[in-house]
């Protein structure tokens, strides 16, 4: 109540006050009367200017007493309350920290004196309007004196008729209950830290409550009061403003803005392949840290109010913390374009979701949580349905590629190595448990049963049709050289790279061997076709102790050596575009190349060359040493610098058909 209002009271205070005396006082020497009449009479002079206002004979007034003395004890209880209100304004308006349990023990002090004055205002005020109104029925008083009183007994009757605490202590319970928030609110912001992301911390142990208990007892102790006065509300918002605060202080240190990013602002999976490996790690601090220690606080907090209030308390900080924009970037992933890679990545996804389930279900499975647990679920069936779509459509995009040209260099096509390294991945122990565990969700919302081979087939018939591809694209070439050399590449890129991995056990020895002497046999063709023919136009016939003179031996060794000259630079031109993908069977292929032709032209020089190192025109038939020779052939099928073949070096983008056209392109350098 205000200042005008306290004005009030206390002059109504003093009006019934002297009232009251009065009147008590006249009946007292009514009561004496008869023995003491003479006395009153002598006295009456001085009585009557005291009891003026009042004008009524004995018989009344001795009536009048009872109805006094009932009025009288609560009236003056209320107002001894009502002094004892005026004097808890001074400690109630210091700071409670200086004393916490002695400040909350007076707010309880002046709660109870609160319901007093609210139960027994309205009882005084009857009994004193009763007197009044008796009063003025038996003509007792004087009217003017009647009236004032009558408006001191509104006054308080329209107080006690608004029903509000303040209005009975002058707002101090309001104040001293403002203050009591602003120390909840303290308590909360002076012991909330944000919690550092330890690096390479991989421990799942459930975060410790991150306020001391003696806080947390405050914090209850301070709640009691302001539930008490109808202020939960108010202390939720508060706890929730501080704690996620909080938490999301301890997210920025991540950086993760990450979070934001919208499906127009990448191209494809692979462009964020490290943010997604990032947003499992970050997930899962949140989640097992954070998140772990808001929900055990709020317990610890809230407990003795109820399930109610600690699990909505909790499902808001969550909300606001960032919960809500960790599975929003999962759904932003789904919704990218689809492409072999964005498997691999909705499979990274579901991992980090499977493996927090448990916390998940615990944490956020609450009716509180709604909201949580729908955008969860959401994200799970978009993750399990987007990469199913992806691999059931993978041997569909292969045989797609089928039509496609094969590389120009008769490398091995990037789809080949891609699909290869790409099934082995599947089939790896990181990834073959979450795809058959995505497979067999799947299967389970049409009601169907998943059964293992149902993977192992579909890789294996993704194997056949690259063995189908590259037999097509081997047909395309119109240089059949070189289509010797492509399957050459390709056969030994398959025997090679399957190999003592999942898939090449799958695939079993015999198809692995088989490749391997499908190599030889094209390595063997290739040689033969190319420089196999070289060492016959080195022919010594004619040469043989010079049968046709001297003369005649050095013309059939220049036309010799020029014919082989000319078909090794022919050859040479013609193939220092070709590309041997990788290394050991480029070498092995060099020493081929050097073993067919090199000790043939060594021996032939050091017998024949003689004939033409002295004529004036020798180096046009001498043109090569044994040692050129060999670094010219080791020379050839190098892949052009600055491409990589490798699956980690995350050049492949978009669907398969987009590895598959980059095939015409230079071969990238082998791994």
């Amino acid at each position: 109540m205000g200042s005008n209002k306290i004005e009030r009271l206390l002059s109504a205070k003093k009006s019934l006050n002297l009232s009251l005396e009065k009147s008590k006082a006249l009946g007292l020497a009514l009561e004496k009367a008869g023995p003491r009449l003479e006395e009153i009479n002598q006295r009456l002079p001085s009585l009557e200017a005291a009891v003026r206002p009042i004008r009524a004979n004995k018989d009344a007034l001795v009536a009048v007493v009872g109805h006094i003395d009932r009025a009288v004890g609560p009236a003056a209880a209320v107002l001894k309350v009502l002094d004892a209100v005026h004097g808890l304004e001074k400690s109630l308006l210091a700071d409670p920290r200086n004393d916490l349990p002695g400040y909350l023990a007076l707010i309880k002090r002046l709660e109870e004196a609160l319901r007093f004055l609210k139960d027994n205002c309205g009882l005084a005020i009857q009994w004193l309007e009763d007197i009044v109104e008796y009063m003025e029925d038996n003509v007792l008083a004087d009217e003017r004196y009647l009236s004032e009183l009558k408006k001191s007994l509104k006054g308080l009757r329209e107080i006690q008729n608004a029903e509000e605490k303040s209005s009975l202590d002058g707002g101090l319970l309001e104040a001293a209950l403002d203050k009591l928030e602003n120390e909840f609110r303290g308590l909360l912001t002076e012991n909330s830290v944000p919690l550092p992301m330890a690096s390479g911390d991989d421990q799942a142990s459930i975060a410790p409550s991150p306020l001391p208990v003696t806080v947390i007892q405050k914090l209850q102790a301070i709640l009691a009061r302001l539930i008490a006065n109808n202020r939960l509300d108010n202390c939720i918002s508060i706890y929730v403003e501080v704690r996620s605060s909080n938490v999301r202080a301890s997210l920025q240190a991540l950086n993760l803005d990450y979070l934001d990013i919208s499906i127009s602002e990448f191209n494809d999976v692979q462009s964020i392949e490290g943010y997604i490996s990032q947003w499992g790690k970050h997930l899962e601090f949140a989640v097992k840290h954070l998140f772990e220690a808001e929900y055990k606080l709020c317990i610890d907090v809230f407990e003795r109010i109820g399930l109610d209030v600690w699990m909505s308390c909790f499902a808001k900080i969550a909300a606001q913390a960032g919960i809500l924009a960790f599975l929003q970037f999962g759904k932003t992933v789904t919704e990218s374009k689809k492409d072999p890679i964005k498997l691999l990545k909705l499979l990274d996804i579901f991992a980090s979701l499977n493996k927090l389930r448990l916390d998940f279900n615990r944490l956020f499975g609450g009716a509180a949580c709604a909201e949580i647990q729908n955008l969860t679920r959401d994200l799970i069936r978009r993750v399990i349905e987007g990469a199913c779509e992806i691999f059931w459509e993978l041997l569909v995009q292969v045989e797609l590629q089928r039509q496609t040209p094969p590389p120009v260099d008769g490398s091995v096509p990037r789809l080949v190595s891609f699909v290869t390294e790409y099934c082995n991945r599947l089939l790896g122990d990181d990834y073959k448990p979450l795809l058959t565990q995505v497979l067999v969700i799947q299967r389970s919302w049409k009601n169907e049963k998943f059964q293992e081979k149902l993977l192992i087939n579909a890789i294996l018939d993704i194997l056949k049709a690259i063995e189908l591809n590259l037999e097509a694209w081997s047909k395309m070439y119109e240089d059949t050289i070189l289509s010797y050399l492509f399957l050459m590449n390709n056969h030994w890129h398959l025997y090679k790279h399957l190999k003592g991995t999942k898939l090449g056990s799958l695939l079993g020895d015999s198809w692995l061997k088989e490749h391997e002497q499908y190599k030889e046999y094209y390595a063997a063709m290739y040689l033969r076709e190319t420089w196999g023919k070289l060492p016959a136009l080195l022919s010594r016939e004619g040469l043989i102790l010079f049968s046709g003179g001297r003369a005649t031996a050095r013309d059939l060794v220049k036309r010799r050596l020029k014919k082989f000259n000319e078909s090794f630079d022919e050859m040479y031109k013609k193939q220092s575009t070709w590309v041997v993908s990788d290394k050991e069977l480029r070498e092995k292929t060099w020493q081929l190349i050097i073993q067919a032709i090199v000790p043939v032209y060594r021996s032939y020089m050091q017998n024949y060359g003689p004939l033409v190192e002295q004529d004036s025109s020798s180096s046009k038939y001498a043109k090569y040493t044994a040692q050129s020779l060999e670094k010219m052939i080791m020379s050839l099928f190098l892949p052009k610098p600055g491409r990589f073949s490798s699956f980690k070096s995350r050049q492949y983008s978009g669907k398969l058909n987009n590895v598959a056209a980059e095939q015409n392109q230079p071969s990238p350098t082998a791994s």
